[in-house]
């Protein structure tokens, strides 16, 4: 666009000399061409000279009130910060933009539609991961210790042991415990069938042949890996009603039996006086949390489920409860004129720091390549309207003579 504007100076120029040189031998007409060529060079002249001010100096002279932009970048970020803060950071502007826009209604229908409300669990999701991810955990195993275990030290373990404990057994909720630990025994026993064979070496006479040691060690192994299997295949196994029956009669002695009562409190004096307890406080905060994240990043967890069917709920009742979407938006109006207000300069600071941190060349580079296109045409509006205003002016001279 630059050589575009040029050249209408140029072919001016041109026009100019060429009408000059025929003017006094040629016809009339050539007066009215010269001096439109004539006010076109001084129009094009004078806006390329307003264009350029604006970004540099003219031909690099120090002209006065040239190179604006490069010279005056920071009066323009104070002057831009300040328009922003009171033309779109008042608190009457914003209250009355939310109002008109009814944010409650539109949050409403967006969260109502599963993947919008599936969109947000995502984020929620990673916000809570973060701040877990952030929390030290000796200040959480501080905050456990003092919340949870100087509680439980004032109260007696035992009764309400045993009576969870009985429930637990009525229920029969401990049976999936139970198969945990068989189908973990079982698994240990399969997968160490060189340290079961060790272990039995070891203990066998020094005057034992090894071949002896070594079948008699693998019996022991075929054994134990068939007494495994049996426990946890079989929901009636003995050994499997050995512990229910243990279980009872313990939750029946936490309860009733004095002397057992007395055990489960010296336990736990010994538990609080202990001084690993920190370390047992910081092991449970450890399993909650990866218990935490792990819901976070499973999006079918019963968590993140969960919150998507409360959002969807939440959203549904602000499209139909108009009193609810009254008191949202009203929480929004107020919570966002507060932040206009006691935090607006803090915002528009933004702006100016922003500007003042820019190179002034550079911005004044960035800024002419934004809008120099249409800058320079001015030049050629310049041209062409010096033009016809000569060509008028001359008109009305030859007139007036």
């Amino acid at each position: 666009m630059k050589i575009v504007a040029t050249l209408f100076f140029l072919a001016a120029t041109v026009v100019f000399l060429v009408s000059l040189l025929f003017e006094d031998d040629g016809p009339a007409w050539v007066g009215y061409v010269r001096a439109a060529a004539e006010a076109g060079m001084v129009g094009a002249l004078a806006d390329w000279f307003a264009v350029t001010a604006l970004f540099r100096r003219p031909l690099g002279l120090p002209i006065p009130h040239t190179a604006i932009i490069p010279t005056r970048k920071d009066s323009f970020g104070d002057a831009l910060g300040t328009f922003v803060g009171q033309n779109f950071l008042a608190e009457d502007v914003v209250r009355d933009k939310l109002r008109r826009v009814g944010i409650a209604r539109r949050l409403g229908g967006w969260l109502a539609q599963e993947d919008n409300a599936e969109r947000v669990t995502s984020e929620v999701a990673n916000v809570a991961k973060a701040a877990v991810t952030v929390l030290r955990d000796d200040d959480v195993q501080a905050i456990v210790e003092q919340a949870v275990v100087h509680r439980l030290v004032d109260r007696p373990w035992g009764p309400p042991l045993g009576k969870l404990l009985g429930q637990v057994l009525v229920d029969g909720a401990h049976h999936k415990l139970v198969d945990l630990v068989c189908d973990r025994s079982y698994d240990w026993v399969r997968d160490n069938h060189q340290r079961v064979m060790d272990v039995v070496s070891n203990r066998a006479p020094t005057w034992s042949p090894k071949f002896v040691d070594s079948l008699l060690a693998d019996k022991v192994y075929s054994e134990l890996l068939n007494f495994a299997w049996a426990v946890k295949t079989d929901v009636n196994h003995p050994m499997r009603q050995a512990v229910d029956h243990f279980l009872i009669e313990f939750a029946a002695d936490l309860q009733h039996d004095p002397a057992t009562m007395r055990r489960a409190d010296q336990v736990k004096q010994q538990v609080i006086d202990h001084p690993d307890v920190q370390r047992v406080i910081g092991s449970a905060w450890g399993t909650a949390k990866r218990m935490l994240l792990d819901a976070a990043e499973d999006p079918s967890s019963e968590l993140r489920k969960r919150v998507r069917e409360g959002l969807v709920s939440f959203g549904a009742r602000l499209v139909s409860d108009e009193a609810m979407r009254a008191k949202v938006d009203g929480w929004l109006e107020s919570a966002a004129g507060y932040v206009v207000s006691n935090y607006r300069d803090e915002i528009t600071t933004l702006i100016t720091d922003t500007v003042e941190r820019w190179d002034a060349e550079e911005t004044s580079r960035k800024i002419e390549l934004q809008v120099g296109r249409d800058l320079q045409f001015i030049r050629i509006n310049g041209t062409v309207v010096g033009a016809l205003a000569g060509l008028v002016i001359y008109s009305i001279g030859q007139l007036l003579v």
